[in-house]
């Protein structure tokens, strides 16, 4: 039995999979020929694909218009090699293209789950979230991007298995006690502050981001969390988080994190 939206069929001539009515959006796109796109997408139910978009580039292909970051697809797609044909596109609606600082943290998002998803790992929960967090960025004041995008960091984290127990100390088990410091370091996961530990937060704050990353709603609980923390514990996690993602990304910095800065610097 197939999932609603998730329709597998194959063809009588080839047997050649193909998947049809695929909610997805597109992370990232560069040229493969004089006419055509290869596509990184992320969809609900296969995780991360790869598609070349044929005619993409025509005037008159139906792609153009449709092929756009940040915005929810409703795809069809077949091929069995590690890039499939993408055989249809249709947007869904649902919020406008982000724009300004909104796009540019939309395209972040984008690069952290090209980073640290595998090909074709399905992640549903995850997608649900993004689809949420791009409806943030897209229609919620500016002031809450920064919220936002540390939501997401730590829900990618977690469904990825790349986020330690917030409730214990990495290396010993100990338990996080509400009124001691701690600091995320790479390599070393979460540990008591030393002096030499520029970054740090309570212990209540990171057994609260655990709390929320267990409700039943993790994403409004957690932009409500970072959103009422004060502005220098706001900027912590924010540096710990980016050392922690910088370390498992195998980067010093970020492409679209050193386009923000570049931005900001001009």
């Amino acid at each position: 039995m197939t999932r609603p939206g998730c329709a597998v069929l194959a063809t009588s001539r080839s047997s050649v999979p193909r998947t049809s009515e695929e909610p997805a959006f597109v992370l990232h796109r560069y040229d493969w020929s004089e006419s055509s796109l290869i596509l990184e997408t992320f969809t609900r139910h296969h995780g991360r694909v790869a598609l070349v978009a044929k005619g993409a580039k025509r005037p008159s292909s139906g792609f153009r218009p449709v092929l756009l970051p940040l915005q929810r697809l409703s795809i069809a797609y077949g091929g069995a090699g590690e890039v499939r044909t993408l055989k249809s596109a249709e947007w869904v609606g649902g919020h406008p293209m982000p724009s300004g600082d909104a796009l540019l943290s939309g395209y972040y998002l984008n690069e952290l789950l090209m980073r640290l998803l595998a090909r074709d790992d399905a992640h549903p929960r995850l997608f649900d979230l993004y689809t949420q967090v791009v409806e943030v960025l897209a229609t919620a004041p500016a002031t809450t991007t920064a919220a936002a995008l540390r939501a997401f960091e730590l829900l990618l984290l977690r469904d990825v298995g790349l986020l330690p127990d917030l409730s214990l100390q990495t290396l010993t088990m100990a338990p996080v006690l509400a009124d001691a410091m701690y600091s995320l370091v790479p390599e070393g996961g979460l540990r008591t502050a030393g002096a030499q530990d520029a970054n740090t937060l309570p212990g209540a704050m990171w057994l609260s981001l655990r709390d929320g990353l267990a409700s039943e709603w993790p994403l409004p609980t957690l932009l409500r969390e970072c959103a009422q923390w004060p502005g220098h514990q706001r900027q912590s996690l924010q540096t710990q988080l980016r050392q922690w993602l910088h370390y498992h990304c195998g980067v010093q910095t970020l492409r679209t994190r050193q386009v923000m800065l570049d931005v900001q610097a001009y």
